[in-house]
């Protein structure tokens, strides 16, 4: 009998259903740190030129007033994407002045204290009160200075008609919501047990400034007298010292199906954590494990765009998943925005052999070794035959990984296939490259970067962003990017108005009584 894997490729080498495959859709949210000329983290307001961070749909902020997130709309084109990203920063450094922007996961040079580091501000409506406040919950959880790390999140959805299609094929007379969602979760854990070659591949944080830590207790190596790093490491981003915490490490989310999926997420939200209820009231959004769905740290989310003050956990349950977000993503600091064609032409061809791989149900066993694999992957992922759990047995990495990309490249074939030439292919196989080179890692080529140099991490990061900025600069934009963007700033000012008139029609309390009373509801 066919496996899934063999009748999915089936399934998509018909015509109609190939041709579909050009219309994947994709969007991007880079972020980026704003530093002095020096490297060191701007404490200035976000600028103004950059319009409303709680309304502008392509310049916004995240935990910090300092860091940057670039958003790109939907598109079914790659090369759309990445010009827009490209539009996103010659416009930024148009009006940075000295300021540059940090391309880099781990951070700049942070100020001694945590206080230092300047939480977002967005207005004074009750949902823009929200994010400020929940910022605020994230600084005493887990420190500020863990929130300047950046990263890259990939959005990604199949078009409605090619799910149609998929329907027709396997539905068996469902409901056709409940199907989508329950591939994209299928999806979703083959993507959680296959992510360490992610990581493995683009990983681009194997070292970081001391300062970042402030003498907290790690397991890195000095290089130098400013850096620490681990030799072999890949993205310590995804690791201890990046967004993980002990309150979390016990929090077992479940990706079977949707309902426990939302269930065990509303548990976290509704269930009060000893840690947290001695923190002020007025610098949390409340004292459970989870404030809210984003703190959940994990590299894929199932996501639908939500309602004006809808939970997250309430859109899903309403209408399923609409597309995934991928959160393992770091910024190389050797592209100019982080991110290049290659990289997402993989990624697609990857998503799309974890939607077709047959994508059993798991257990804690089997989640727990997805934790360790990830994990001795961020360490001491170019480690000379590196022993991963595979089903309960153990394999190298590069043995597991090429057989992966066996199937990968199957994807990457009829992903060509639609679009003509070669370029999927070839992505895979430079990937597959990496497998019998470690060298030609992004995270090796760094290390070879501060190893060869006598580089600090710092002084690498800060050249890398400047060569980038000067590049931008040079290349200015047009009149026509110029004006774009300034209307998108005037729309932002105009909805932030409208926004800040409902201020007072209802207390900060009341709102966020009823903003979790959705949760009681699920």
């Amino acid at each position: 009998m066919a496996t899934p894997l063999a009748q999915r490729l089936a399934f998509f080498e018909r015509a109609n259903n190939t041709s579909l495959l050009t219309e994947l859709r994709r969007g991007i949210e880079k972020e980026s740190l704003r530093t002095d000329a020096s490297g060191k983290l701007a404490l200035s307001p976000h600028p103004a030129a950059f319009g409303s961070a709680m309304t502008h749909p392509s310049i916004t902020t995240d935990f910090s007033e300092a860091l940057l997130e670039f958003i790109t709309p939907v598109s079914r084109s790659i090369d759309d994407t990445l010009n827009e990203l490209d539009a996103i920063h010659r416009f930024a450094y148009a009006e940075l002045g000295e300021e540059i922007l940090w391309n880099a996961s781990m951070p700049c040079i942070l100020g001694k204290q945590d206080d230092d580091i300047p939480v977002a501000q967005y207005g004074n409506s009750n949902p823009a009160k929200m994010k400020t406040r929940y910022r605020l919950g994230l600084g005493h959880r887990y420190s500020r200075k863990m929130q300047t790390i950046s990263g890259i999140h990939y959005n990604f959805s199949l078009p409605p008609a090619l799910w149609q299609a998929l329907y027709a094929e396997e539905g068996g007379g469902g409901n056709f919501d409940d199907f989508v969602t329950e591939r994209y979760f299928a999806l979703i854990r083959n993507f959680r047990r296959y992510a360490w070659l992610l990581v493995y591949l683009f990983g681009a944080a194997p070292a970081v400034s001391r300062c970042f830590l402030n003498g907290k207790p790690n397991s890195l190596q000095p290089l130098g007298d400013i850096t620490l790093y681990k030799p072999k490491a890949t993205s310590l981003r995804m690791g201890d010292l990046g967004y993980q915490s002990d309150a979390q490490k016990n929090l077992n989310i479940c990706y079977n199906r949707m309902d426990n999926y939302i269930n065990t997420l509303r548990e976290a939200i509704i269930t009060s954590h000893p840690d947290y209820e001695g923190f002020p009231k007025d610098q949390q959004l409340s004292t459970g494990l989870l404030q809210i769905e984003n703190e959940f740290y994990s590299p894929i989310r199932p996501k639908r765009v939500t309602a004006s003050g809808e939970i997250p956990l309430g859109a899903l349950q309403r209408g399923g998943v609409e597309y995934i977000e991928v959160r393992c993503l770091d910024v190389n600091p050797m592209l100019p925005v982080g991110i290049d064609a290659e990289q997402i032409r993989f990624l697609d061809a990857f998503l799309m052999f974890c939607l077709c791989d047959d994508s059993p149900y798991c257990d804690d066993d089997v989640n727990a070794a997805t934790i360790a694999n990830m994990l001795k992957v961020v360490d001491s992922g170019r480690e000379a035959n590196l022993q991963l759990c595979d089903k309960g047995q153990k394999r190298t990495l590069a043995d597991w990984g090429n057989e992966l990309l066996d199937g990968v490249d199957q994807l990457a074939a009829l992903l060509d296939k639609a679009h003509g030439g070669d370029n999927y292919l070839q992505s895979s196989r430079k990937q597959r490259a990496k497998l019998s080179d470690s060298s030609l890692t992004p995270s090796a080529q760094i290390v070879a970067q501060l190893e060869t140099h006598t580089l600090s991490y710092h002084d690498f990061a800060l050249q890398s962003s400047q060569q980038h900025a000067d590049s931008f600069r040079r290349r200015g934009l047009s009149s026509a990017e110029a004006q774009r963007f300034a209307d998108l700033n005037a729309q932002s000012q105009a909805e932030l108005q409208a926004l800040e008139e409902t201020a007072d029609l209802e207390s900060f309390d009341t709102y966020l009584q009823r903003f979790y009373e959705q949760y009681q509801q699920l």
